[in-house]
This record gives structure tokens, C-alpha cells and sequence, in this order.
């Protein structure tokens, strides 16, 4: 016990130690490195309505540039690639059309709504999911289902005026729903990983899965079932939820793998990056969308243990599930998700002296490396590439709804400059293959254009549908409206949901959200 307390805290001072040192080092501050020159470095000290109103013509250049190139030199394969200006299948072997379904409500976001109505025509008549392909039930359902649901109900909610649409999305939808539902057979309820379109569970499959691999699927589920009116569909997220939640340890921290058949932990570190993020993403916004409290619940056992032993101020550790060991003192990119999540339930300081010190690594890298070695003060080895994640540009946008504080529209110009200095080429935009070198990866994965460009947009366009109504976006940032009917259908199949009183005023939704209460820093304005 004294030797891990003596780790423990160590690495607290080492993370007050290297947090001052990343804020300092400003390397790629306004994306231009410090040695470069860089005479076209915009100033991002001025007027912050000002810059706001210049980043909206910045962020729908680059959505432009990275669609216009994908749909002349990538379609109908899944993604493009920027530096040979071709294409590439990645989710699949053809038929997917991946980045194009991932771009649909981006483009609407971006107010096109006559490219919006071309593209769901194209697809309801060419979207087929009876193929020999073996698909990631986790990405096939954030990224293709999960589109296909948020393109028919922004048609339904009248956001887009499409004639000649009558519904073939959701079908399209039903039809790959029933597919990956097949993965969910399972005796413990958690889903295999992989699963054929055609012919249901591959030979050999792995008994293993990781927490967000296996417990992402509510959002989409829900509303699958809520729109057809099948249970099937809910019911088996659930299951997948309780079965990894019931295998929490005694400090209530989950492992990041699981043996599916089993229901044996496989590998017991515990964090809330790669391998787990989502999962809890979606116990926050799964209540927030069916207003189910049992999730909301849920939620607050595992984040206040996520505060009690991950959370060392004002980084996110990697620690051993039982022990509460600390085993990777390392900040990944995919943890930046997270202050966005902890804002939507009130947690604002812990949020944002955690996206505080995020937002450093970028400013010191122009970048996001996978992983940044808090000790040794450097990108990981073997972790030192940016694929374009959106994380950080999530939370980002998330704070700035909350606080109306000038200083993440700043920081979300940061990510505007680096990405158009660093990652910009003729045909997109590149995976940076090493934040150090500035090495290039021929890659431009889809979720770029539908959720690092989206969230950017939303960040800086305070009058989008997307901000002045009630959504939740889904982990590859698919928007779904917050209906009563969802409520009603998901309470209605569930009657052991506590009833809540009627709201005699109509609130912001991320007030009647935030349960624990929300009051912005001192000397910023409130979202009103």
C-alpha cells in the first residue's frame, strides 16, 4: 500500500509539473510551428465574434474541400484518399458508401439541403445490406445506422424538404438492424464484434470485445425500436449495458476487454479512453434521450469511481480495475470526449481544468498524438499519429454551449489553423502520421467530415438548427432529436422507470439535464 501511495503521488506531481510546461510550450500555437515563420498565422488575441464569423467560412471551406474530392475521387468506395486522390473500402468490400451516409447531416448542418435530398435518393434506391461482408458491429452501427436513422428523422422533423422520400432510410435501417442484431446471441448478452451480413457470425470469431465495442448501441437501438416499434432491439443494448455494469470491481471501475461467452474480464486496466469511452458516453445520453434514470444512475457510479482513482488533476490515468494501480500515465486522445460529457451532467470544474490541459497537448503539437507520455513529457512512442479525431472538438463545442465563455472559440481556431497547415493537401485532408515529424498517412477517415468538421461548424454557428433545438449526437456525432414519443415508447416497454413531475416551464434542455446543477465560472456569460 505505501509503495503505491508513494506512485500515486508522484504522478500528481509530476501531472502539476508537466501541465505548466505543456501550457508554456506553445510550439504550434495558432498552427504554425515556432521556427517556421508562418507569415499568414492568423491572431487568435482579437475580437472573438470576429473570429467566430471568420472560422465559419474556414470550416465550411474545409467540409467542402474534403466531400468535393471524396465524392469526385473516392465514391462509391468508403473513404478517400488525400494524397493519391483515390479511394479505398475500409468498413467494407464495396456497397457501404461510407463517408457519403457518415456526411448526410453535415452537409444539412452546412444548410445544403438540395445535395442533402440527392444523396438520400441515391441511396434509397442503392443501398443494399445483403453482402458477404464481414462488418464491426461497432462501427457499422455508429457510423452506417446510426446515419441512416438521423438523415430519416431530420426528413420527418421537417428540417429537410426531400419529395420524393417516403421512408426507404428507415427500412434500409430495420434491415441492418436485424443483421447485427445476430451478434447479440450471446450467454451473456455482450456482443461479438464482428458479425457477416449475410451469413450471421463468422467461423473463428473472437470470444473477446472491448467495453465500447460491446455496450455502445443504445442510442441507435433505442430509437431503432422506438421508429418500428420492435423491442428487440433496446432490449439487447440493455442487456449488453448490465452485463458489463454488474462486472464492475469493488472500487466500481470496469476493464477495457471482456471474454464474451464468459463474462470474464480479459484485460482489467481501466480508463476512459480507447477501448471504454463510449461506453459511458452513452449512459449520459441515453438517459438524456429516453430519460431513463437507471442509466443517469449507472453513470454516476462509475464517474464518481473514475474521479476517486482515474482522475489525477488534471489528467485521466490508466489503472488496474481491483487495485487501483496506476499502470499507463498516459493522456489519449480518445479521453478528450469526455469533459463534454461531464459538462452535460453539471461537472463543470473537473471538466474544464481537464480540457484546459487537452487543449495544451494540441497547442504544443498542433495535434493531438494518440497517446502523450505525462511523465516523460512527450508523444507516446507508437502512439505519435493524429487520425483527425473529434474528441476534443467535441468538448470544446459542448463548453462553449454551456459557458458562452470566448475562450473555446479560441481554442477551437487552434484546431481550425493546425488542421489546414498541417493535414491540408490538394485532394483533403491527411491522417498526420507523426505530430512530431509532420509525417503524412494517405488517409482520410469518414468520421473527419462527419463529426471533427461538424462539431467545429457547430462551435462557431450559434443559430444552427443543431444548437437551438434539442439533440443528442450519437459517438460518431449523428444527431437524434429528444422526443417525447421516444420517452413514452422506451417507459412503455420499461414501466420501472420513476415517473417524473411535468415541468411547469419549458427549460433549456441541457439545464433540465444537468441534475446536479450547472453554474458557469465566474465572469462568463450563462447559455440563457
Amino acid at each position: 500500500m505505501a509503495i503505491i501511495l508513494v506512485r500515486v503521488a508522484i504522478l500528481l506531481l509530476w501531472a502539476v509539473l508537466i501541465t505548466t510546461k505543456v501550457v508554456d510550450d506553445d510550439k504550434w500555437a495558432d498552427g504554425c510551428p515556432g521556427n517556421s515563420g508562418c507569415p499568414n498565422a492568423v491572431n487568435t488575441t482579437g475580437p472573438a465574434e470576429i473570429l467566430r464569423e471568420r472560422m465559419l467560412d474556414e470550416v465550411k471551406s474545409m467540409f467542402y474541400h474534403g466531400y468535393n474530392n471524396y465524392m469526385h475521387h473516392a465514391f462509391p468506395k468508403d473513404e478517400l484518399r488525400p494524397i493519391t486522390c483515390t479511394g479505398i473500402n475500409t468498413l467494407s468490400n464495396g456497397g457501404l458508401y461510407l463517408t457519403l451516409i457518415d456526411s448526410l447531416d453535415t452537409l444539412l448542418a452546412l444548410g445544403n439541403e438540395s445535395e442533402f435530398c440527392k444523396q438520400i435518393g441515391f441511396l434509397s434506391e442503392n443501398l443494399d445490406f445483403n453482402l458477404d461482408l464481414n462488418a464491426s458491429v461497432f462501427e457499422t452501427n455508429i457510423r452506417v445506422l446510426g446515419g441512416l436513422l438521423t438523415s430519416h428523422l431530420l426528413i420527418e422533423e421537417e428540417h429537410a424538404h426531400c419529395p420524393s422520400y417516403s421512408g426507404e432510410l428507415l427500412e434500409q435501417a430495420y434491415d441492418l438492424g436485424t443483421r447485427l442484431l445476430v451478434a447479440f446471441n450471446t450467454p451473456t448478452g455482450i456482443p461479438y464484434g464482428t458479425v457477416n451480413l449475410k451469413f450471421g457470425i463468422p467461423p473463428n470469431e473472437s470470444n473477446i470485445t472491448s467495453l465500447a465495442g460491446g455496450g455502445t448501441f443504445i442510442l441507435e437501438f433505442g430509437v431503432l425500436s422506438a421508429l418500428t416499434g420492435d423491442p428487440s432491439f433496446v432490449e439487447a443494448a440493455l442487456r449488453s449495458i448490465k452485463a458489463f455494469f454488474d462486472r464492475r470491481s469493488d472500487r466500481d471501475l470496469l476493464g477495457n476487454h471482456i471474454y464474451i461467452l464468459s463474462g470474464k474480464w480479459s484485460h482489467g486496466d481501466s480508463g476512459v479512453g480507447g477501448s471504454t469511452d463510449s461506453f459511458f458516453e452513452y449512459l449520459a445520453k441515453g438517459y438524456a434521450l429516453f430519460d431513463d434514470r437507471s442509466l443517469l444512475n449507472k453513470f454516476k457510479v462509475l464517474q464518481q469511481a473514475i474521479s476517486i482513482n482515474i482522475y489525477s488533476p488534471p489528467w485521466y490515468l490508466g489503472v488496474n480495475m481491483d487495485t487501483g494501480k496506476v499502470v499507463w500515465p498516459i493522456f489519449s486522445s480518445l479521453q478528450a470526449f469526455y469533459p463534454g460529457t461531464l459538462l452535460n451532467i453539471g461537472h463543470y470544474e473537473e471538466a474544464s481544468t481537464s480540457l484546459a490541459a487537452m487543449h495544451s497537448v494540441w497547442r504544443r503539437f498542433g495535434s493531438l498524438p494518440e497517446g502523450f507520455n505525462i511523465m516523460m513529457n512527450k508523444a507516446q512512442p507508437g502512439q505519435a499519429a493524429y487520425p483527425l479525431r473529434p474528441e476534443l472538438a467535441e468538448s470544446l463545442w459542448q463548453a462553449y454551449r454551456r459557458s458562452r465563455d470566448p475562450i473555446f472559440i479560441r481554442m477551437g481556431a487552434d484546431m481550425v489553423f493546425s488542421l489546414n497547415r498541417r493535414m491540408k493537401t490538394s485532394c483533403g485532408y491527411c491522417v498526420l502520421e507523426n505530430v512530431v515529424t509532420g509525417e503524412l498517412r494517405d488517409s482520410m477517415e469518414s468520421f473527419f467530415l462527419a463529426e471533427t468538421v461538424k462539431y467545429l461548424y457547430l462551435l462557431f454557428d450559434d443559430d444552427n438548427f443543431l444548437n437551438t433545438g434539442d439533440w443528442i449526437m450519437n459517438t460518431e456525432s449523428h444527431p437524434l432529436p429528444i422526443k417525447k414519443e421516444f420517452a413514452d415508447y422506451y417507459a412503455a416497454r420499461k414501466i420501472t422507470i420513476p415517473k417524473k413531475e411535468v415541468q411547469c416551464k419549458k427549460m433549456d434542455f441541457w439545464e433540465r439535464v444537468a441534475v446536479d446543477g450547472f453554474k458557469p465560472p465566474a465572469g462568463s456569460n450563462s447559455a440563457g
